[in-house]
This record gives C-alpha cells, sequence and structure tokens, in this order.
C-alpha cells in the first residue's frame, strides 16, 4: 500500500470559508430565508440532473441507477452499499438530520442550455438543496456555474474536463471524477514503454471544453516522451459519422491516433476507424495503433470486438478488489443485474460525499457543507485514500490504465485494468499551467 502524504504541495485546507454570499439572481429571491431552499418539512430534496438523451445518454442512465440506490442507503433501504465500507461512520441510514432524502430528475440532454434550464426548474420549483449529474465537462461548468448564483451546492458527476476545476471551479462545486491531465499524466509513460519513443500522432477532439484540455494534455504528455504530434483535428459533438475526419489520418504520416472522443461519440469513431483497417496498417515501419485517453465500460460494450487492445485511462473499474468496490459492485448488482460503470460509481460517491458533509456539519447550509469537505481526506469508496483539496475542490487518488480485453470472459468483462497510477504521480499543483485562471470566490449560500 501506497502511503498518501497529503499535507504536501499545499493540499489540506488553508482557511476557513466565507460565510458572505454573493448577490442572488433575481429569479430565486422569491424564497428569501437563512439559506436557499432551507428545508422545512419532513424531507429534503436532490435534483439528478443527467443525459437522458444525446450521445452520452448511457453514461445518464447508469449515473440515474446509481443515485437512486446512493438515495436508498442514505433513508436505511437496501443492503446500505458503500455505507459500510467508508471510512467516516456518521451516515446511519436514518436520513439526513432527521429528515428523509427525496429526488427529482432532468435530462440535460447533453446541451448547456436543456441541462441548465432543468437544473434551474429543480431549484425554483422542487427546492432542491444539491445537483449532481452530467456526463458532459459543458454541462458540468454551466450547472455549477447557475449552482454558484444560485447558492446550492453542485456535486459534479462524470465531467472530465481540466477546467470543472480549474479556471472555471466554483467555491460551491465539487468534482470527485479525475481530470484531463491526470489521464495524461498516467497513460504517456505506459504509452511510451508500449509502443516506444519514436511515434507520430494524429488526434480528433470533441469540439468543447472537455475535448479541449484532453487533446493539451495528451499533446503535452506524449511530447515528454519523445511522440511528435501531425496534428489536432476538432468534431462536432453531435457527430455520427467520423469517416470524412478519419480518411486524412491515413496519409498523415501519423503511426498513432488518438481518439479525445467519449459516449457515442468513441463507439462510432473508433468502429469506423477499424473499419477503416487502421489496426491493420503498417506505417513507418510500426504497427499503426489506437489510443482512447477516457474508457468506460459502456463505451467498450458499445465498441464490442472493436475495443480489444485499446489502451486509455478510467476513474475506477468494477474488477478493483478493495473493499468499498466490492460492497458497491454487490449492492448495485443485487439491484439491477449488472456490474456498475465508472460513471455510476462516481455519482454515487458524490451523493454519499454531500450527505456524509451535511451530517458532520449538522447542518444543510452550503456554507456548511463546503467547509466541510474542503480538505476532506475519506477512504472506502472505491478509489483508495482520497483528498478533496481545499483549494480547487478536486478530489486526488490514483487513476487507472486500462486496456480492452482481447479475451473477454462474459459481456461484463470488457476492460483490463493494466496498471494502477498512485495520486503521486498525477498530482499537480494548484497554479499549474493547465489549470490557471479562474477563482473559488465565496461561498453563496443564497441568503
Amino acid at each position: 500500500m501506497i502511503k498518501r502524504d497529503f499535507t504536501r504541495r499545499g493540499l489540506l485546507k488553508t482557511g476557513s470559508v466565507a460565510a458572505a454570499g454573493l448577490a442572488l439572481p433575481t429569479i430565486f429571491t422569491s424564497r428569501a430565508s437563512a439559506f436557499t431552499n432551507e428545508p422545512k418539512g419532513s424531507t429534503v430534496t436532490f435534483g439528478f440532473n443527467v443525459p437522458q438523451s444525446g450521445p452520452y445518454a448511457d453514461e445518464g442512465a447508469d449515473e440515474l441507477k446509481a443515485f437512486q440506490l446512493a438515495v436508498k442507503h442514505i433513508n436505511g433501504e437496501g443492503d446500505g452499499g458503500m455505507l459500510s465500507t467508508f471510512s467516516s461512520k456518521v451516515l446511519d441510514g436514518t436520513g439526513l438530520l432527521g429528515k428523509k432524502v427525496a429526488f427529482v430528475t432532468g435530462d440535460t440532454q447533453t446541451k448547456t442550455d436543456a441541462a441548465r434550464a432543468s437544473a434551474k426548474s429543480m431549484i425554483e420549483k422542487d427546492n432542491v438543496l444539491m445537483i449532481s449529474g452530467g456526463s458532459s465537462s459543458g454541462v458540468a461548468v454551466a450547472v455549477q456555474s447557475l449552482c454558484q448564483e444560485a447558492g446550492i451546492i453542485f456535486m459534479a458527476g462524470l465531467t472530465h474536463s481540466n477546467d470543472t476545476t480549474g479556471k472555471d471551479k466554483k467555491r460551491n462545486g465539487f468534482r470527485h471524477f479525475f481530470d484531463a491531465y491526470m489521464s495524461g499524466a498516467a497513460l504517456g509513460p505506459v504509452l511510451a514503454s508500449m509502443y516506444g519513443k519514436d511515434r507520430k500522432f494524429y488526434m480528433l477532439t470533441a469540439d468543447y471544453t472537455w475535448g479541449w484540455t484532453q487533446a493539451a494534455s495528451m499533446k503535452s504528455f506524449m511530447e515528454k516522451e519523445g511522440w511528435q504530434m501531425v496534428t489536432d483535428v476538432r468534431t462536432p459533438l453531435a457527430a455520427t459519422d467520423f469517416s470524412s475526419y478519419l480518411a486524412p489520418v491515413i496519409s498523415s504520416g501519423a503511426d498513432v491516433l488518438i481518439l479525445n472522443h467519449y459516449g457515442g461519440n468513441m463507439v462510432n469513431s473508433l468502429t469506423q476507424a477499424v473499419q477503416f483497417g487502421m489496426k491493420d496498417k503498417q506505417v513507418n515501419g510500426k504497427t499503426f495503433e489506437i489510443v482512447v485517453p477516457l474508457i468506460s465500460e459502456l463505451m467498450a460494450k458499445g465498441a464490442g470486438k472493436n475495443i480489444a487492445g485499446i489502451p486509455g485511462s478510467s476513474n475506477w473499474n468494477w474488477k478493483l478488489q478493495d473493499a468499498g468496490t466490492k460492497a458497491f459492485v454487490q449492492s448495485y448488482g443485487k439491484e439491477y443485474g449488472v456490474p456498475p460503470s465508472q460513471a455510476a460509481q462516481t455519482c454515487y460517491v458524490q451523493t454519499l460525499l454531500y450527505a456524509d458533509a451535511v451530517t458532520r456539519a449538522k447542518s444543510f447550509n452550503p456554507c456548511s457543507v463546503v467547509e466541510a469537505l474542503e480538505g476532506y481526506k475519506f477512504d472506502g469508496l472505491g478509489n483508495g485514500p482520497t483528498l478533496y483539496r481545499a483549494a480547487d475542490h478536486q478530489c486526488f487518488k490514483d487513476v487507472l490504465v486500462v486496456t480492452g480485453n482481447e479475451k473477454p470472459e462474459n459481456e461484463y468483462d470488457l476492460l483490463n485494468v493494466a496498471q494502477i497510477t498512485p495520486v503521486e504521480k498525477v498530482m499537480y499543483e494548484p497554479d499549474n499551467e493547465f489549470f490557471k485562471g479562474g477563482d473559488l470566490g465565496q461561498c453563496n449560500p443564497g441568503a
């Protein structure tokens, strides 16, 4: 077991959270109170805002299942899941501060305008205290900003852009999922070891905040390993046919294709790349390789046999053998009949972490929750010892390098964990060049 010294690098909480909030937009002022949506009755409501349509809908469906399971466990229903393995023992299955947890759901459609409208409705009409979800970093950044303005806590779901806890970070927002920089840091040495130092790579990149920061991170870390970028071509998020983007790769002189795509985009672009014969090509005297920096089990399922041998990184994998993972896989499998994805795990964990912070703070006030989460160290939730850094509200933990399974034993045995990169290898300073700009600002309780 690697010992983690989280007292280094300015990682621990450095000061108290200011109680004074930012000015509340007029759309929220009709319910003036100690803080936005202060619960008055016997229940407290969470808002789960996920892509139920669009290119990331598969991830959204898994997220929603995990959210529902987390609420059951907080309320004392089911087998308790990770409550038994969580290093904090304050959640006892009786709800939160004497209230049962209810929830509402929305469809982000993987569109920022739709996501903000859905979140706004949850805040105004459903009186939610916390919003979570999303499988697009563009959506996460937009909803996080809205929650900051409204005085609501945002526990980000699946968002991988550096900007979420970089230039677009907010005091009311928190991210458990890892980021693009961490993927690059974990993958660089592994890819150089697998394919050699003398490589030329061509990138296709989803044209929004996640794709941009993933491409920049991969370029930086691969060039440190001696690789040379041929070009980076941006593709629309709504694209389904990537043939016109793939055709130029063949004559470009590149011998590696890096697909900075996620969800249905990645399934389509990888499948079409294989159909173009790229896995069988010889270029520059080398076997042509394809890399997918961010891989999920759901994407692997969609890609089928095309995922075999493809390397990438993941936040978590259901085959890990720690106690938290085993408890969650058992609980999720009993509830839904399938193993959970990394999207499900991060959303389940975020819900527990919010509930835990409320309980430890003995308050639903968002500024009390912020204070309870900043600099918080925990374990037992499936990723090993983890820190919520106070400086940027980013979780730091180990990162998985995975490859598509060449010989799966069943329909769920799609990814192999090739390496667990320790947190020390992917950690960075808060003022790292990829995360400069932005300011957490003050906590906003909405008063």
